[in-house]
């Protein structure tokens, strides 16, 4: 397999960002044979930092086989 693409995602918790991050990480974007860690960059703030903490559970939950690690932040 090959070695995995770091993508970063800035508003992760946005609408945007939330319908994006289940495409890159079941492989429709970089394609089937390419693992990623999603990079999760969101503002700063409480309820968005919580939000994002919900993002990265569902991912989690989902066991994408591509899926290689996921970092949720708010400091670029």
């Amino acid at each position: 397999m090959k070695q995995p693409v770091r993508v970063a995602v800035t508003g992760a918790a946005g609408q945007i960002g939330y319908s994006l991050l289940f495409r890159i990480a079941s492989g429709e974007m970089l394609g089937k044979d390419q693992p990623v860690i999603l990079q999760l960059l969101e503002v700063p703030f409480e309820k968005a930092q919580q939000a994002l903490q919900g993002v990265i559970m569902e991912l989690d939950d989902c066991a994408f086989p591509l899926l290689a690690g996921v970092i949720g932040t708010d400091d670029p």
